[in-house]
């Protein structure tokens, strides 16, 4: 089975957020064994930000490196578990709100594809960048 960033890579879809784990540091971290849930925005989510974002955080790898982790959560937490409560404290510190009715959305993102499951965890895609805060 392959990795979370592996299955990231081959599904194509997740190019920025790819570049964006490489320069935040992360890679390393999410290479390794987990277990890790991670909402991954597509590449559309990205594109969507106000111009320049993107850029500014690939600039800034501290800040990068905060709201990526604010994309994931320590273990391997599937939507029906994900459901039985209103917010999971992410790697970042700060709680992710769910949406525990449909549609199944975290913060203000909506899941496009739930329960991804990978060799290190388990991917939710979702179609727009969460912020902390």
């Amino acid at each position: 089975m392959a990795t979370i960033l592996e299955t990231a890579a081959s599904a194509g879809s997740f190019q920025t957020l790819l570049a964006a784990v490489d320069a935040a540091g992360l890679r390393g971290a999410l290479e390794g064994p987990g277990p890790f849930t991670v909402f991954a925005p597509v590449d559309d989510a990205f594109a969507a930000l106000p111009p320049g974002t993107v850029q500014t955080l690939v600039d800034n790898p501290p800040q990068l490196a905060r709201i990526l982790k604010f994309h994931v959560l320590s273990g391997d937490h599937r939507r029906e578990q994900l459901v039985q409560q209103p917010q999971w404290d992410s790697l970042e510190g700060a709680p992710v709100p769910i949406r525990r009715a449909e549609p199944f959305e975290v913060k203000n993102a909506t899941v496009v594809a739930a329960d991804v499951v990978c060799d290190n965890g388990v991917v939710h895609v979702i179609d727009r960048v969460i912020l902390p805060g």
